[in-house]
């Protein structure tokens, strides 16, 4: 079963961005097997990449998927599955921290919309 094993420990770093101060680690099962991705301390995230006019209706670190966020940005970061994978964890992911089946689907199309860019920049593609 897909689980997050280790509070989110982190500091602000600046108007959109974060940094772990303590490695983090979640577990997945999109890969058909128990899959173990730890995200190292110091890494940076921005957690959600919402536009700031929409952080009173979606906060970038809610509960609800702010974890996943960090997991996906980390996978994305380092390129080590297909971009439909690390798609596919953040979707469960953010089943995993009780998002709605409405929220989760919100998010998950709109990386799946929006996200090869950031992704190709990463990839350097």
């Amino acid at each position: 079963m897909s689980s997050f094993t280790k509070p989110l420990e982190l500091e602000y770093i600046d108007g959109e961005n974060w940094k772990l101060t303590k490695e983090f680690e979640y577990y997945t099962d999109v890969l058909g097997e128990r899959y173990y991705i730890k995200v190292p301390e110091s890494f940076e995230t921005n957690f959600a990449s919402i536009p700031k006019i929409l952080w009173g209706i979606f906060p970038p670190t809610d509960e609800r998927y702010g974890k996943a966020a960090v997991v996906h940005d980390y996978l994305y970061s380092m390129g080590m599955f297909p971009r439909k994978i690390c798609d596919k964890i953040f979707l469960e992911a953010m089943g995993v921290l009780g998002a709605p089946t409405y929220l989760k689907y919100l998010f998950y199309w709109n990386v799946r919309l929006f996200g090869k860019s950031h992704y190709n920049k990463i990839k350097g593609e």
